[in-house]
């Protein structure tokens, strides 16, 4: 393993464990040339599935592409990195339950927002703002909303 600081191949594992589902393994390691740590996760490898984009074009999934998508929507969000990695594993366990080979994108989108919605309300309007292409205020608006109307009825 490289070294993402130094570039050293030289590592020792300081923690292994499994994570929340059970599905990959989450190893500390530290370098053995730098000192410095980082994590990395296991995963089984799957059977490759298909996105199938909203112009019909189909492109394998890319669970970093989902990640890179939601680290942007919870920038400088109380949301940890190891919830943001859980929730995109969470989606891709999904997909993998439901669909055969190939899934729509637009049904990653809606998972990915309804796991958002329970975790961030500004992590989530960020997100759906750019996946549901808001075109001015007022649809922000209606989204904003409802998510006061929900907040006003848990109190």
């Amino acid at each position: 393993m490289k070294c993402p600081y130094c570039g050293h191949k030289e590592d020792k594992v300081v923690d292994s464990r499994a994570t929340a589902e059970e599905s990959a393994i989450r190893r500390r390691r530290e370098c053995l040339k730098c000192g410095k740590r980082f994590t990395t996760y296991e995963y089984i490898e799957d059977v490759s599935l298909l996105v199938i984009k909203k112009d019909g074009r189909r492109e394998p999934f890319d669970r970093k592409k989902i990640l890179s998508g939601i680290i942007r929507a919870c920038e400088k969000r109380p949301v940890s990195m190891e919830k943001m990695e859980d929730m995109v594993l969470q989606v891709e366990r999904a997909i993998q339950k439901k669909s055969d080979r190939e899934v729509s994108s637009s049904r990653i989108g809606e998972l990915l927002m309804e796991k958002l919605k329970a975790l961030d309300d500004v992590a989530y309007v960020r997100f759906a703002s750019v996946y549901r292409q808001f075109k001015d205020v007022g649809q922000f608006m209606v989204e904003l909303k409802d998510i006061l109307n929900k907040e006003k009825r848990k109190r």
